[in-house]
């Protein structure tokens, strides 16, 4: 394997990991409100259920789905359901410029984990990186364990600025304001995707 394919895979990582998406606008948000390490389970959540929904796939459910389209629009709709939830989770949690208190609407480890498994933009990564990089079984186990490392450290890094950001948003209406504003953006780009998809499901019954 060259050092130019494993600089590929590393980039492909990076960018796709470190891109915004639901994931890291969670992130960000339950920083922001109750702190970075009070968000650990649920980038560790994510972090896991990205890299098992990757090997997966490499090991072969996108034959799977490549025989049964279908199923993929009804994941999509599924998953953005679960991202409906997740933003109303945000826009109604209650902010905090302490972290001593746990919040019951913190985001979960299990959260964390189902979402990428519902994440459309998980799928399309997973599909696109095993297409493009996995040609055997070296190459498979680098470019998982890249990934994961990669996908931690990326969401920690978004985690990590979120609870910086405390510094600019340093009152609870401020922080209300935001939450309001990311899981309003989590809501309407979910609806726009099952909208999508029931006119796209519905088109061809």
């Amino acid at each position: 394997m060259s050092i130019a394919v494993i600089f590929a895979m590393f980039s492909f990582s990076l960018a796709t990991s470190i891109s915004p998406g639901p994931v890291n606008m969670m992130v960000i948000s339950s920083s922001i409100s109750y702190g970075i390490k009070k968000t650990m389970p649920f980038i560790l959540g994510a972090t896991i259920g990205f890299t098992l929904l990757l090997a997966l796939i490499g090991l072969g459910l996108i034959n799977i789905f490549g025989k049964h389209t279908v199923l993929v629009d009804y994941f999509e709709i599924a998953g953005a359901s679960f991202i409906i939830y997740l933003g109303y989770k945000i826009a109604t949690s209650t902010p905090t410029l302490s972290t001593k208190n746990y919040d019951k609407k913190t985001l979960k480890f299990y959260e964390g984990f189902l979402l990428q498994w519902l994440n459309p933009k998980a799928w399309v990564v997973c599909v696109s990186g095993v297409s493009m990089f996995v040609s055997d079984n070296s190459t498979f186990v680098l470019f998982v364990f890249m990934f994961f490392v990669v996908c931690y450290f990326s969401l920690f890094s978004w985690g990590f600025l979120g609870q910086k950001a405390i510094i600019l948003l340093n009152s609870s209406k401020k922080i209300k304001i935001f939450n309001y504003f990311m899981g309003g953006i989590l809501i309407v780009s979910a609806l726009v995707l099952i909208l999508t998809n029931f006119a796209f499901i519905l088109g061809h019954l």
